[in-house]
């Protein structure tokens, strides 16, 4: 064989091997594109406070952000003082070693918020080069990898009667909050109990900081869901609930496309999406909607393509793994639903908390954490209306109200006052 062929050979064969052996970035809420789905393979599927503990870091403060993960970098928030300062940590993700601690700037000592929420809530997002982060009081910041503040932005005083608890997603060289709160004057009601018309998405330019639209909902109430991405007819939409509707906006200038109204208050799921089909509820009393995200104007007589009550959320995400929609409910039970009829396929009592933080799904398994820090481990059947198996039930016996996150082979776990990796 010729020399230069055979060295060709080689050189694709060493990059096919180290492509292959890159971890994916988890760098968003809820990883790619926001659905709690990972194409890692190898991962454990047991550990304890001991076992299969590659290390754990004190976390100082309070914060229930989720970790980010961008190749040997990992980012969090935090808050002190009784949520007055503000950090965003970095950590070796090799030796969970914090890199940098950096105080980004306060906020007001008096915001409110629910008791399951805290002054750090919103997870962190990053384009690889640049960490973006805002916290309780509405104010943003962006910084490199280093720790290093490249722009403040605190012109959105945000208040809500439950506090802050959506987190931002970038969409090319926006930097995208869903702002959905409520008044805090007299009457408090406004836009918590009763619709108002002061609910929207914010857009920032990531370079800047500066503002590049505002994308009104009309009415609504306050909600905390994070946004996600969907491609509508070879189309990108920006697809974000709140309380009292589901919506869909044009990325481009924020402009509001449709609307499903769907009652209630506060929305804190994040949506899932699948099949053209997009997943939401309100909160545990609130209806399932499976939504039809092609419409113009008011859609709720037009696209709901069938509602299901009973097995929704109140805190957790919804994941889509076709051809079912899982759901976690704070009662303790993981569900399984047929995505395209709404049938329930079954109801399954884990009994180990309120399942509150997203569940995930990786190498043909689903992960699904409690509140109480118990991962389930199951194993899905091949027959969708069968139970899955249960592999695992993985005890780390303290607090969590953060979602995981997977990179590689690990998975990166914030309970409240640790952050786990969990995998060798």
């Amino acid at each position: 064989m010729n020399k230069m062929i055979q060295f060709c050979i080689c050189c694709m064969i060493v990059f096919t091997t180290v492509s292959a052996q890159e971890p994916e970035n988890w760098a968003r809420f809820r990883g790619p594109n926001g659905q709690g789905i990972s194409k890692a393979t190898g991962l454990p599927v047991t550990w304890s406070t001991t076992d299969n503990i590659a290390w754990k870091t004190d976390i100082p403060g309070e914060g229930w952000s989720s970790p980010i993960v961008w190749n040997d970098h990992i980012f969090l928030t935090t808050s002190t003082e009784e949520g007055k300062n503000c950090h965003v940590i970095a950590i070796d993700r090799k030796t969970g070693k914090i890199l940098w601690n950096k105080f980004v700037f306060t906020q007001p000592a008096n915001l409110f918020r629910h008791e399951m929420n805290s002054y750090a809530t919103p997870t962190p997002v990053t384009d690889g080069k640049f960490v973006y982060a805002v916290f309780a009081g509405g104010s943003f910041v962006a910084l490199d990898f280093e720790g290093n503040i490249q722009w403040i932005n605190s012109d959105l005083k945000f208040y809500s009667q439950h506090g802050m608890g959506t987190s931002p997603i970038l969409y090319g060289d926006l930097l995208i909050l869903a702002v959905d709160q409520s008044s805090r004057d007299e009457p408090k009601g406004l836009g918590w109990q009763t619709p108002w018309d002061r609910g929207y998405l914010l857009a920032l330019d990531k370079k800047t900081g500066k503002e590049r639209w505002k994308g009104m909902r009309e009415m609504s109430r306050l909600g905390h869901s994070t946004p996600v991405i969907m491609q509508v007819n070879g189309k990108d939409q920006i697809i974000s609930p709140a309380g009292n509707v589901l919506q869909g906006f044009n990325p481009a200038d924020g402009k509001l496309i449709w609307t499903v109204s769907n009652p209630g208050e506060p929305c804190v799921p994040s949506v899932a999406i699948g099949d053209g089909l997009v997943y939401t509820t309100i909160r545990t009393s609130s209806p399932i909607l499976a939504v039809r995200p092609d419409g113009q104007g008011d859609c709720t007589a037009t696209h709901i393509a069938w509602q299901q009550s009973g097995n929704s959320p109140m805190i957790s995400s919804f994941l889509y793994i076709k051809p079912c929609l899982y759901s976690g409910t704070d009662g303790g039970y993981f569900c399984c639903l047929d995505a395209n009829t709404g049938e329930v396929y079954w109801r399954l009592r884990l009994r180990t908390g309120a399942l509150n933080p997203s569940p995930i799904y990786a190498d043909g398994k689903i992960y699904v954490l409690s509140d109480q820090g118990v991962t389930s481990v199951l194993k899905p059947s091949a027959d969708p209306k069968q139970e899955p198996e249960i592999l695992a039930k993985n005890e780390l016996g303290e607090r969590c109200n953060a979602s995981i996150a997977i990179s590689g082979k690990q998975f990166f776990i914030r309970t409240d006052s640790r952050l786990w990796c969990i995998g060798k």
